[in-house]
């Protein structure tokens, strides 16, 4: 007897069909993708879930005599009394037990979130590289810089000048002094991220909280409001590393002048993070009504150095990112002038 013991842990829906296209077998995820139990489905022809039967049968036919794979982008499961599902469809010939094909659905529109998360984490990883490469460069004439500066105050001490020359010429080396500490530090808020989290048991809401308490009292006209959901169970992750997270997506809120921001709280089941099923996830919503991403750098708003704000330096939603993926999780966003939403997904077991 054929064994669907693996399928049956696949995060994929999967359907087995006979010679006749007939479903013979369908995983849990299949299930739950079709909104129907295993024992409506087995026995079904599988060309009755569709609307596009006759291209659908042409295809399978061809797939079930050539032993090609075939891939179709825009099939449409429908069902009397529910709205139709546009799927992606994927049919593979296995030629066992007198079975024939296996088809994998995905909904077209997941299928095209995870293939953003996929160009975003390869993305990310190239921008880490690159900038903790820029960063090791930098930071060796910084010091030199900086060194030359106070050995120059020490000189002026020294010329005995008058003292407005005097005052005058210390503080251009202050002014030297004080930008290459304020290079140092960016460069060093480059290279964090890669240390290795620090994981413990923790509530989110009290990483929210403690975001909440640092954006209050940075800017004390935005008005903060919350809505948890209570049900939310402990995560383990790296406290600093989320509170810095949240914080940067919040504070660039206030900064950009929101009055007002939300944060919320959901939990999610069967959730597919970074190609990931999971069986419980976090949703965590950052959510003002400021003006939003200049829409000229949303494609590019989680990459090192692009800042929508003047004097931005465009790390604090690049950190953002790469902290939540440490957690295996990832950043998604929307925006328009008056409303924004920053959805934070993390996985919860």
């Amino acid at each position: 007897m054929l064994s669907f013991a693996g399928l049956d842990l696949l995060a994929t829906a999967v359907v087995v069909l006979d010679d006749e296209f007939v479903v013979r077998y369908a995983n849990p995820a299949a299930e739950n993708l079709l909104t129907t139990g295993a024992k409506s489905l087995i026995g079904q022809p599988f060309l009755g879930f569709f609307a596009e039967r006759t291209e659908l049968e042409r295809a399978l036919e061809e797939a079930r005599i050539t032993h090609w794979d075939y891939s179709a982008q825009n099939v449409t499961y429908t069902r009397v009394g529910r709205s139709p599902v546009p799927l992606s469809c994927t049919v593979t010939r296995i030629d066992a037990f007198g079975l024939a094909l296996l088809a994998e659905l995905r909904p077209i529109e997941q299928q095209l979130r995870q293939a953003r998360e996929e160009r975003l984490a390869s993305e990310q990883q190239a921008s880490r590289e690159l900038i903790r490469n820029l960063a090791h460069e930098i930071k060796n004439p910084l010091g030199g810089l900086r060194g030359s500066a106070q050995l120059l105050e020490r000189e002026l001490d020294q010329l005995r000048l008058p003292g407005a020359r005097s005052g005058e010429l210390r503080e251009y080396t202050q002014v030297i002094i004080q930008e290459a500490d304020r290079l140092q530090t960016l460069m060093d808020r480059m290279l964090t991220p890669h240390r290795t989290p620090r994981v413990e048991l923790l509530g989110i809401h009290e990483v929210l909280e403690r975001v909440r308490a640092l954006v209050q009292a940075e800017f004390p006209a935005t008005r903060i409001e919350r809505d948890y959901d209570p049900s939310l169970p402990d995560m383990t992750g790296d406290r600093e590393q989320l509170i810095q997270a949240v914080l940067n997506i919040a504070r660039n809120a206030a900064q950009a002048g929101s009055p007002s921001m939300l944060l919320r709280t959901r939990a999610l089941r069967q959730v597919t993070i970074l190609r990931h099923r999971h069986k419980l996830a976090l949703e965590l919503q950052v959510i003002d009504d400021g003006p939003g991403v200049p829409e000229e750098i949303q494609d590019r708003i989680f990459n090192p150095l692009v800042s929508g704000r003047e004097g931005g330096t465009g790390l604090g939603l690049s950190l953002a990112q790469t902290f939540v993926q440490y957690h295996q999780g990832v950043i998604e966003f929307e925006s328009r002038p008056g409303r924004t939403i920053f959805r934070i997904l993390l996985p919860l077991t």
